[in-house]
């Protein structure tokens, strides 16, 4: 028969973690936050982003976040945050809940044995900020509309200062809407992605398009309907060679700049692209510098 015998707690006989091991390991927790985040398929610019609010409520609180309390959070986001905008509070609570919730499934057991501390989340259902993002309706222009704005901005091309950059700006919306491309996708596009002889009128090779859920880039071929051939032979034909390019080259980009390197894929916002043609009113709601590429009705 199995004899008793006095169970000791061995926490007892743990030193304590210094302030510079507790810094350390809240670094390394941090580092481990946003890996596991990484793997989970997040955009890079949604990571920065929690790291971002996190970073904020840190240097507020001035502590170690996992000793933050309930009763810190009232102050938080009922006092510091009370007259900020709805979407970064309800970021920054989301930002916390998360982090809270991998410490509780990776790191519990062990902030407890350095700390004694039982990590809980702050945010409950007394003090979560309510509502919800504000959506952003985009109302897609009008054929008309669309066709009055580069009436007018094809008008600016014998009057601009710099032709070839301002032609080439004008080219690669003007394909945008005529055949639906996304703005990084045509900045990707090479002289060589342009198949004349494919299909009635050439397709495009997007070797770069948009994938789903993850899946990575996605290339598709795109037919140049809607008159985008006439656009593109003409740009090619009178506006490329201005470029300082040379169409022997391998990967010869379709849209070069004035340096001859491609257009910066960050002109995701039309206001950087597509300026306001002079002489034509803008819609009521809309500026014309707002219009974003659509894929209009198929000829």
């Amino acid at each position: 028969m199995a004899a008793l015998a006095v169970v000791r707690d061995l926490r007892e006989h743990w030193a304590p973690a210094s302030g510079e091991e507790l810094e350390q390991f809240e670094t390394d927790v941090l580092s481990g936050f946003v890996l596991a985040r990484a793997s989970a398929g997040l955009a890079d610019g949604t990571i920065r982003g929690d790291v971002g609010h996190l970073d904020q409520i840190r240097s507020w609180f001035g502590r170690l976040l996992w000793d933050m309390e309930p009763a810190d959070a009232d102050v938080y986001f009922g006092k510091v945050l009370r007259h900020s905008p709805s979407g970064t509070r309800l970021g920054r609570s989301q930002a916390l809940s998360t982090y809270f919730m991998f410490l509780e499934l990776r790191h519990k057991v062990e902030i407890h044995r350095m700390t004694g501390r039982v990590v809980e989340c702050p945010i409950d259902e007394m003090n979560r900020p309510r509502g919800a993002k504000d959506a952003q309706l985009r109302i897609p222009p009008s054929e008309p509309e669309i066709g009055t704005l580069f009436t007018g901005w094809g008008g600016e091309l014998a009057t601009c200062r710099k032709f070839a950059p301002t032609a080439r700006n004008y080219t690669a919306s003007k394909l945008m809407s005529q055949v639906g491309l996304r703005v990084s996708e045509a900045c990707g596009l090479d002289l060589g992605d342009i198949k004349w002889d494919l299909g009635r009128f050439g397709k495009l090779h997007v070797r770069h398009g948009k994938g789903a859920r993850g899946s990575g880039p996605r290339e598709r071929m795109v037919p140049l309907i809607n008159g985008a051939d006439r656009t593109l032979r003409w740009f090619i034909e009178d506006v490329w060679g201005q470029f300082d390019e040379d169409h022997t080259w391998p990967g010869a980009s379709l849209f070069p700049s004035v340096g001859g390197q491609v257009i910066p894929h960050d002109l995701h916002d039309q206001r950087h692209v597509i300026p306001h043609p002079r002489g034509h009113d803008s819609p009521p709601g809309r500026r014309p510098s707002m219009v974003q590429p659509t894929m209009l009705e198929l000829a």
